[in-house]
Formats: C-alpha cells, structure tokens, sequence
C-alpha cells in the first residue's frame, strides 16, 4: 500500500495521543503510514451543559463517523466508553485494541484519599456514574460539574474550584500524568464505564484494505469483555449518558465474567448483576444481564432519570 492512511481524531490532547499511538502501532505492524485529519465533534464544542442534557457520549464520535462515510478519513480510533451501542449503517468498530487499567482515580492536591476528603468539600465529575456511585460512599460531599479535556479539569483543580477530580486512569497514565495519581480507586466502589480504558478501530465495512491494516491490532481477551460491556450497554441505555457501569474480565479457562450496576442519580438505589459464561457468548451474556437488571427495577430508574432530563 502506497497511498496515507488517514485517520480521524478530536483534537484533544489524549484523543491526539490515541490516534498517533495507532499510527505508530500501525506503522510498525504494517508499514503503513498515516496522517491525522482533525475534527472538531459536538461533543468538543458544547461545554457548558451535562453530556446527558445534549445527547450523550455518541456526541463525540457523530461527526467522525460522517467523515469515514464520506471517505474524507479511513480510519477512526475512539475511546470505547464513547461509543454508543449501534453503530451507523456501512461502518464497523471491527477492532478492539489491548485495554489499559480500566479502573477510576481519585486526584487532589490537599486529601490522601476518596474517603478522607472533609465533609462539604467540592469533588468535581460530570459523570453520572460516578456521581451515583459515589454519594453511596460520601453522601456529604458536593458535587461540582466539570468537563473538558483532562488538561482543564486539572487546572480547575489548582485553581482551587474543586477540592478533588475523579477522572479515568487510563487517560492519565496515557498522558503521562500518572504522577498526579492520589488514589487508584477499587471497582468494588467505582465500576469502570462500559468500554473504559480500550480503544477501538472503526472504518467503513466495505474497505478491505484499512480492515486487513488494523487487524493486526486486534486484542481478542479485550475484545471478549468490551463486548461482554456493550451488550449491557445495548439492553440498558444505547448510547444515552446514564448511571449505568459494566465491567468484564476475561478468565483463562475460556469464560468471561460480568458485572453491571444500574444506579439512582442519588445513589439510594443500586442494582447488581453478575453472571460467568463462555466468551464466545460475550455478547449475550451481556444482553442478558442487561435485561435482568431492568426486570429488576432498572427500567423504572432509568425512566426516572430520563424523564426528569
């Protein structure tokens, strides 16, 4: 292959991050070179509202995915926990990459820890996942909505707007900002988003060339879980930005093992599932979970919490 991949990316500093880190993996497994088309996503532009008030996680992807139809890119490399369940006609997440840490952090200047911040301090996340998780651990604390890249939220952290960050692991240690670390949180406490941590690889179905390309970036135990995840995903909220969490884990002997949270935006409600199955079943086994957790009350949580945006 003569010609330049091009692959599409935000402009963000960890989505930059991602899409050289493929075009350097990409280069070195094929020999291909690629260059990065730039696209600002709505999800970029609008800053000042919740994602759940404006559309969701989808909003980061929607125009990228109009530039792979209209072949302006070949090549998209998202974060999985952006990714809404359906994907457009024509186009395919056909490669799921080795997963970082998946698990939350805790950043602060001031506190050691989550659990020793004092009473009314300012924790700042505009995830409602974590905000349901986390008012079942400290009801006291006030949460303080913040968005933007990982760079601003750190700033409002100096600045002093907020006492502490709650933010993915995996973007700081891809950032290299492992250092500012405070606390490494437990996925008993935080259940990771669904698809946290992994990056996918999404291109038209009908190219054959980019797909032979990324194949040689496939990770097929990160593949297993991410799907085990989306399945939850698909029965739980498609790509709506709602408290739900799914996590899996790929055991040695061929199976997966699941668990998924649906949750009250005030944390009084939690609803658990857990289920181990075989990874060839990923996909089902999260469809299934999925819809226990809604016959068990999800549905009516999540009703309410649509309902109320």
């Amino acid at each position: 292959m003569t010609q330049i991949l091009k692959i599409g990316t935000r402009g963000s500093e960890l989505a930059l991050w991602q899409a050289r880190h493929v075009a350097a993996l990409i280069e070195k497994t094929s020999g291909v070179k690629s260059e990065l088309t730039i696209i600002k996503t709505s999800g970029d532009m609008i800053l000042d509202r919740p994602l759940s008030d404006v559309g969701g996680k989808g909003l980061f992807v929607k125009e990228i995915e109009e530039a792979l139809l209209s072949r302006q890119v070949d090549l998209a490399v998202h974060s999985m926990k952006d990714v809404p369940a359906e994907m457009p006609e024509g186009l395919i997440l056909g490669v799921t990459m080795e997963r970082e840490d998946p698990r939350d952090v805790f950043v602060s200047i001031h506190y050691p820890s989550l659990r020793k911040l004092p009473t009314g301090a300012k924790l700042g996340t505009s995830s409602l996942r974590r905000v349901s998780q986390v008012r079942r651990i400290r009801p006291d604390l006030v949460i303080v909505p913040v968005r933007g890249n990982v760079g601003t939220r750190l700033r409002k952290l100096e600045e002093g707007q907020v006492d502490a960050l709650l933010l993915a692991g995996a973007g700081m240690k891809r950032l290299g900002l492992e250092h500012k670390i405070t606390e490494w949180l437990l996925v008993s406490d935080l259940l990771p988003a669904i698809g946290q941590g992994a990056l996918g690889l999404e291109y038209r179905e009908s190219d054959t060339i980019t797909s032979s390309i990324a194949s040689r970036l496939f990770h097929s135990d990160t593949h297993i879980a991410v799907s085990a995840e989306r399945g939850v995903l698909k029965s739980l909220a498609g790509g709506c930005q709602l408290p739900v969490a799914a996590y899996a884990t790929v055991k040695r002997s061929g199976w997966v093992q699941l668990e998924a949270r649906v949750m009250s935006l005030s944390g009084d409600r939690m609803l658990t599932e857990k289920v181990t199955g075989p990874s060839e079943e990923a996909m089902e086994l999260g469809l299934a979970i999925g819809q226990t957790l809604l016959e068990k009350g999800g549905k009516e949580i999540l009703d309410e919490i649509r309902l109320g945006s």
